[in-house]
């Protein structure tokens, strides 16, 4: 499967880098709150359970890609599972899926998901920060990153 495309131009709100995220990557907002959930394993498109714990946390993941750039393919997914780890998870279910997604990382992409949990550090995730997501919603992409600890650019940008 290819990258799908998660960069948007860092002086949006964050609110229209997400809507121009998923657009571009086929996914809506609808899909957070859907019972099942689909996504692409190797050309294959498997539909599982959507989890109430699921649900109350892949809104903030998909500003995660916004706010790091690190796209929606299998590396891209464990770059963000090993940038959140490092970063700041706080339920048990974002720990789980984490490293399921870390330990995938490591047989399709290990230096890239090795240098994602290395970036992170010194930075946090919305899930940790405990502000409201209407208010951060507002906030441009690129003061959000400076206040996170993200690189200007986000990470795919980052040396």
């Amino acid at each position: 499967m290819p990258q799908r495309v998660t960069h948007v131009p860092s002086h949006l709100p964050l609110r229209e880098g997400r809507d121009q995220y998923l657009e571009r990557n086929g996914f809506s907002m609808a899909e957070y709150s859907s019972p099942v959930f689909a996504f692409d394993l190797f050309g294959r498109t498997l539909r599982l359970p959507n989890p109430p714990a699921r649900q109350s946390v892949v809104a903030l993941h998909d500003l995660h890609h916004v706010l790091t750039g690190y796209g929606t393919d299998l590396a891209g997914e464990s770059e963000i599972g090993a940038w959140e780890l490092r970063a700041g998870c706080n339920t048990r279910f974002l720990w789980m899926i984490n490293l399921t997604a870390v330990m995938g990382g490591l047989f399709v992409a290990p230096l890239r998901t090795l240098r994602a949990f290395r970036a992170a550090k010194g930075q946090r995730t919305l899930y940790v920060d405990g502000r409201d997501v209407e208010a951060v919603l507002k906030i441009p992409i690129a003061e959000l990153r400076r206040q996170l600890g993200i690189p200007a650019g986000g990470h795919t940008a980052a040396p």
